[in-house]
């Protein structure tokens, strides 16, 4: 059998290091929170399903080293209790990766139902916020001092799909709310970076070889791309000293239509 590396260690304390991977119970939340196990890590998969949750656990390199912790990101105090119970287990959390999210609506703006849009808003900003305010608490109070927050944007935080206002506000959003997380993480060692994907192949782009709408009314079929990269790309991001940050990475399949979009 082959032996699981110790991985990246916080040489002060001489342990493993901590990773929170939210919406860790399928797509990329799955995919980053195997990388990460994969690399050393101990690693809390938080999600509103826990059969999911315990799937991604069982499947990973080292099940004993994942943490299963069911929870709402957008309701506080699940977020509050869910952070709590890391801690508890692990003594502090030196990395979240930021990945719950939900395309919401898709429509025409006066088309879109107000509670979906509030509900979109709620996952993918508030979710966000909240999951980024607790392991902000903390990064800043352990010791030794700091960690990293990688979130997850989009393609669609600078460009946007037809139909898509409710989605596409929210990850602008993502964007700022990544930019200030950065300058205010600054004095405790907090570096924060966001990590926009472009057409990985999971279950919430499945629909894409089948056709997509275009911005000039036509539909056509996506390429999509193997999410194993992305699990790839943020265990890079992950494992830089605090001192180095990556600010924004674009990933994406090369061949979709995104430069020059609409």
């Amino acid at each position: 059998m082959t032996s699981i590396p110790d991985g990246p260690r916080d040489a002060a304390r001489d342990v493993a290091r901590v990773a929170v991977v939210t919406g860790g119970g399928s797509g990329l939340g799955r995919v980053v929170a195997h990388a990460l196990v994969a690399d050393g890590y101990r690693v809390a998969v938080l999600g509103r399903t826990r059969a999911t949750l315990e799937e991604t656990a069982a499947g990973s390199a080292a099940p004993g080293r994942v943490l299963v912790v069911p929870a709402d990101v957008s309701a506080a105090g699940d977020v509050d209790a869910a952070f709590q119970r890391v801690r508890d287990n692990w003594g502090r959390v030196d990395v979240l990766v930021n990945n719950a999210g939900t395309f919401g609506p898709n429509g025409d703006p006066d088309g879109i139902d107000p509670d979906e849009w509030r509900r979109t808003i709620d996952v993918n900003l508030t979710g966000t916020f909240l999951c980024a305010r607790a392991a902000f608490a903390a990064m800043r109070a352990q010791q030794p001092q700091g960690g990293r927050i990688i979130n997850n944007g989009s393609i669609s935080a600078y460009a946007p799909r037809p139909g898509s206002a409710a989605y596409t506000a929210s990850k602008h959003a993502v964007a700022g709310l990544t930019k200030s997380l950065s300058l205010d993480g600054r004095p405790y060692g907090i570096a924060c970076g966001e990590i926009d994907i472009g057409n990985a192949a999971t279950e919430m782009t499945s629909a894409m070889g089948g056709g997509v709408r275009q911005a000039d009314g036509s539909v056509r079929p996506e390429p999509t791309f193997d999410p194993v990269h992305v699990g790839a790309a943020v265990l890079q991001m992950a494992n830089l000293p605090l001192d180095v940050n990556v600010q924004s990475m674009t990933i994406l399949a090369t061949t979709m239509p995104f430069v020059g979009r609409g």
